[in-house]
């Protein structure tokens, strides 16, 4: 059994690989207050509750854009499964090129995209994953990352307009059914949704020009990606939640020691 850990800003997402499937996935919340133990019972708690146990494990891939939890989580992994983790980096076998100016800052999170949209889907592709942040990457047929764009996240957005606006409140962020809006709540909805829509489409189509591939895939993925595909199909070509996990399986095979 391969345990793959993607820690993100907000979540910790946690996939299971079983004679080569992936099986099971969980998100957990990336509580900087936990210690190694508090998310070992936790990880215990979710493996046995599906019929797994650490002793099952026979390796362990993880990627991190959250620094503070990275020595927790690794402590964790080493003591209660013995196995020390594959670090995602951009030094490891990706079978693909970064074509960055400092490669060693590209993130973890994007790295696990660009290199499962590859071998998944070809190429070339431009990556949309709505997290924490809103990032794109771009990829071109012969599996090379050329870069991208991060925008702000849906949320994170959505909370700045209630904390620096006093009088507007809260939201549950969902899709209005109209971008006109008949009260504040519906008015906030929209400028959000729409608004992170328009943003989308101004960048893909702004990458496919730049590229002169007005036929690239265009893959969405993250927690709030929801929130714009289903309003906007003739934007995005694949939805694929499990993205990161599935990155994390094929850099796994590819590092793997025997």
């Amino acid at each position: 059994m391969i345990l793959l850990l993607d820690i993100g800003n907000t979540n910790i997402k946690i996939g299971v690989v079983k004679d080569d499937q992936l099986v099971k996935t969980w998100r957990v919340a990336s509580d900087h207050t936990k210690t190694a133990d508090e998310f070992g019972m936790i990880f215990l708690d979710l493996l046995s509750s599906n019929g797994f146990s650490f002793d099952e494990v026979d390796g362990m891939i993880m990627s991190s854009v959250a620094p503070a939890l990275n020595y927790t989580i690794e402590h964790m992994c080493v003591y209660y499964t013995k196995k020390r983790p594959i670090m995602v980096n951009s030094k490891l076998n990706l079978g693909i090129k970064i074509n960055y100016i400092v490669p060693e800052e590209l993130g973890a999170d994007r790295i696990l995209n660009a290199v499962a949209a590859h071998y998944l889907y070809g190429g070339p592709s431009i990556i949309i994953d709505f997290g924490s942040a809103t990032t794109f990457g771009c990829i071109d047929k012969d599996g090379t990352f050329l870069g991208g764009a991060i925008a702000p996240g849906i949320k994170s957005s959505a909370e700045s307009l209630t904390n620096t606006a006093a009088k507007l409140p809260r939201i549950e962020l969902i899709r209005p059914k109209s971008v006109i809006g008949k009260t504040t709540v519906e008015n906030m909805q929209s400028g959000i949704i729409f608004g992170f829509t328009g943003l989308v489409q101004a960048i893909v189509d702004a990458m496919k020009a730049e590229t002169k591939c007005p036929n690239t895939k265009v893959i969405a993925t993250g927690g709030m990606c929801e929130l714009i595909t289903p309003g906007a199909p003739y934007l995005v070509d694949i939805v694929d939640r499990t993205l990161s996990l599935q990155g994390l399986k094929i850099l796994y095979d590819m590092n793997k020691t025997s």
